[in-house]
């Protein structure tokens, strides 16, 4: 891979590999080399994503973590999960809001709280973000 970041073939590869459990694994070869963390970073190691108060319970919203997109989601009260906004079939960034991701391309739908495809043509759920919650922030981890 080059320093540029992903290609294409890259991504599509380490979205199956996710489906076998992988994970984010095949997408650590994507990085440019640089570490980064975003200003503020909480000292528990993560990387903030969003304040809890900003994700409603039942929906999600976007943010971002090392500079690509993710989907943040609260199912209940502290329940939150997060997911690459990445869509598995063609690679445009899924839309946040409610308890589901929708694929503005080509109509995929994705489960807010699992990121298991509801509607297709996705071929494959997005993958899955680690995070914890640090005092009111969700972070990475």
């Amino acid at each position: 891979m080059t320093d540029e970041g992903c290609t294409r073939r890259s991504v599509l590869g380490a979205s199956g590999a996710s489906v076998l459990g992988v994970g984010l694994i095949g997408l650590a070869g994507c990085s440019s080399g640089s570490k980064s963390s975003s200003p503020g970073s909480p000292s528990a190691g993560g990387a903030a994503l969003v304040k809890l108060s900003d994700v409603p319970v039942g929906g999600s919203v976007a943010a971002k973590s090392a500079g690509k997109p993710v989907v943040v989601s609260q199912k209940t009260p502290g329940a939150v999960t997060a997911f690459s906004a990445i869509c598995t079939h063609m690679g445009c960034t899924v839309n946040a809001g409610g308890a589901q991701f929708h694929c503005p391309c080509h109509g995929s739908v994705y489960d807010a709280f699992t990121g298991a495809v509801v509607h297709g043509p996705a071929p494959a759920a997005l993958t899955a973000v680690p995070v914890k919650l640090v005092g009111g922030d969700v972070v990475t981890g």
